[in-house]
């Protein structure tokens, strides 16, 4: 029985593995049930034991990020200790998207740009996702700011969310653009605006 479990599992997961990889390639509504089963070398009965449907399936793939990103098991590394690390943060997404000669955005944020109003519980999904992503980078800029290394106006939440608006902003301009200079750019003025709230030492 627990042998059955253990595959089961891995199936469920091999069959969301390549269901966010083809999200991410060329979107939700672009990829069908069919797509994603052969992909992930799977049966239609499986994918509809596990998930019951494509929403079931998005679902799961959200979850599933949302998951690695509190482990610490993402695409990037989202624990920001120093600004250093903050650099990398940001730098980490814009070589993943190199990775893929541009033509991806960001994982999370190509799920997201499909969302309708009808679409409620991916997008419940994707608001805790990105509140567990703004979490870890405003847990930092509160740690500089109570050790009195940042400016005490400093808002971390705020500074949070510009992040995240700053990497989704430009991943979608160096998407369409296919240009990863465009990322680059964007990143080092986002950068230079974060430094200037630095107090001096």
């Amino acid at each position: 029985m627990r042998l059955e479990s253990s595959r089961g599992e891995a199936t469920r997961k091999r069959i969301i593995r390549a269901a966010a990889d083809l999200f991410h390639q060329q979107g939700v509504s672009a990829t069908s049930p069919n797509q994603i089963i052969e992909a992930s070398n799977t049966g239609k009965s499986q994918f509809y034991h596990y998930f019951g449907s494509k929403e079931g399936l998005v679902h799961a793939v959200l979850q599933y990020y949302i998951q690695a990103v509190r482990d610490g098991k993402a695409f990037v590394q989202f624990d920001v200790e120093s600004w250093e690390g903050l650099e990398e943060w940001f730098h980490a997404q814009a070589r993943l998207q190199e990775r893929y000669s541009m033509t991806r955005g960001c994982p999370f944020g190509t799920i997201a740009n499909e969302v309708t109003a009808y679409d409620e519980l991916p997008r419940q999904d994707l608001v805790l996702l990105f509140e567990v992503v703004r979490n870890k980078l405003a847990a930092f800029f509160l740690r500089e700011k109570t050790q009195g290394h940042l400016l005490s106006t400093a808002d971390e939440n705020a500074l949070a969310d510009f992040c995240i608006a700053v990497i989704q902003g430009g991943m979608l301009m160096g998407k369409t653009r296919r240009d990863g200079n465009t990322v680059d750019g964007v990143i080092d003025q986002a950068l230079a605006y974060l430094q200037s709230l630095r107090r001096k030492a």
